[in-house]
């Protein structure tokens, strides 16, 4: 659990416990974070750090890696496993005001997955090893899924962050 700072609110169960499907981890990212005060807390500062990341893809999972290499960068899902669950309204430090999760970044989330677009250095097929140019995890986070990311059909140019209230 959490600390809960002023205007937070907490939800009144763990949406831990309990399942609704069934996640298998398919291997560990290994990065240069060990403590979550070092770990970036996003993309952009986790490529200025210029600490270089890996993803270690379980044996079983490894033929999955194949054509991987063709693409320049990939989508990354992970399991936040150390971040809390229970906060549904948060107020971060920098933010004048809480907001509710789904409108935020941050790891604390019921369901703790992370999303990152990671440019691909290397596939070592028979290690199973993707080397990427950076990512915003704590070493050895859980990984969930890789993606080829394809600027064609995944980027959005005309997407844009608007301060407007949200109205009622």
């Amino acid at each position: 659990m959490t600390e809960q700072r002023e205007g937070e609110i907490a939800l009144p169960f763990d949406p831990g416990t309990g399942s609704d499907a069934a996640i298998v981890f398919i291997g560990r990212v290994h990065s240069a974070w060990r403590e979550r005060a070092d770990c970036p807390k996003n993309m952009v500062a986790a490529r200025e750090s210029g600490q270089r990341a890996s993803l270690k893809v379980d044996e079983a999972y490894r033929p999955g890696l194949i054509g991987l290499e063709r693409a320049s960068h990939a989508i990354v899902l992970t399991w936040l496993d150390r971040s809390a669950r229970n906060l549904i309204v948060q107020k971060p430090r920098h933010a004048g005001a809480p907001s509710g999760v789904f409108a935020l970044r941050s790891p604390v989330r019921p369901n703790p997955v992370g999303l990152h677009i990671c440019r691909i250095l290397s596939v070592d097929h028979e290690q199973g090893v993707v080397e990427l140019e950076a990512i915003d995890v704590l070493d050895k986070t859980p990984l969930v899924d890789i993606k080829p990311y394809f600027a064609s059909t995944d980027s959005i140019p005309d997407a844009v962050r608007t301060d407007r209230e949200a109205t009622a």
